[in-house]
């Protein structure tokens, strides 16, 4: 469980927290120690970059992030080698989806314009657990899709660090990471290293006041 420090509402799990998009005991289990409601708003992630405004929970359709001002409505993405991303605003919260192709398609920069069209201003963002570039073999397309991003894997492979891609994207937004690899972290779910089906949470949602 990895809560980072100064955010009113946002939490990124891993494999023991459980799968609680999908899951309604793990789900349970995450809302009761956060003391959040147990009704999350989801969506169907596509790899793309729409973000929904959501004001009630329950899935919201296809997307790759969800915004809310509603206090105590928590939203959920879920990831095994993607970029969970929270940004919190004033009065408003969004959690975002990215792996490689959200980034390329402008993901980060939908879900600031998303809080600046509720009339809030993003205060900080954090990026939560994912494939890292030690890790991330890519090829071609991948490295001019995220341009500028291009790195080595420890094995000397082509990658690209999307944690820094996305750093940039935020535009200035003081970013928390947690420099986790999904990849290289037993206490992960992993996608390339495991084929799972299973996937680890990010939540965000407006604390009441």
């Amino acid at each position: 469980m990895i809560q980072p420090g100064g955010f009113g509402g946002a939490f990124f799990g891993d494999a023991v927290d459980g799968n609680g998009r999908d899951d309604s005991r793990s789900r349970d289990r995450i809302s009761k120690a956060l003391g959040i409601s147990n009704t999350w708003a989801s969506v169907h992630q596509v790899h793309g970059d729409r973000v929904i405004g959501v004001d009630r929970p329950g899935p919201a359709g296809e997307g790759d992030g969800l915004i809310t001002e509603y206090p105590g409505l928590p939203l959920v993405i879920a990831t095994a080698d993607c970029m969970p991303i929270i940004i919190e605003g004033d009065t408003s919260v969004a959690v975002l989806h990215a792996g490689w192709r959200g980034v390329a398609a402008g993901i980060v920069a939908a879900g600031l314009a998303a809080m600046v069209d509720l009339g809030d201003t993003p205060r900080r963002a954090a990026i939560g657990p994912s494939i890292g570039p030690c890790c991330y073999e890519v090829g071609d397309e991948v490295e001019a899709a995220i341009g500028g991003y291009g790195s080595t894997t420890t094995g000397g492979m082509a990658s690209v660090d999307l944690w820094s891609a996305a750093e940039a994207q935020l535009a200035g937004v003081p970013v928390w990471k947690s420099d986790q690899c999904t990849y290289t972290d037993a206490g992960l779910w992993s996608y390339r290293r495991d084929a799972t089906k299973n996937r680890q949470v990010a939540v965000a949602w407006v604390p009441r006041r």
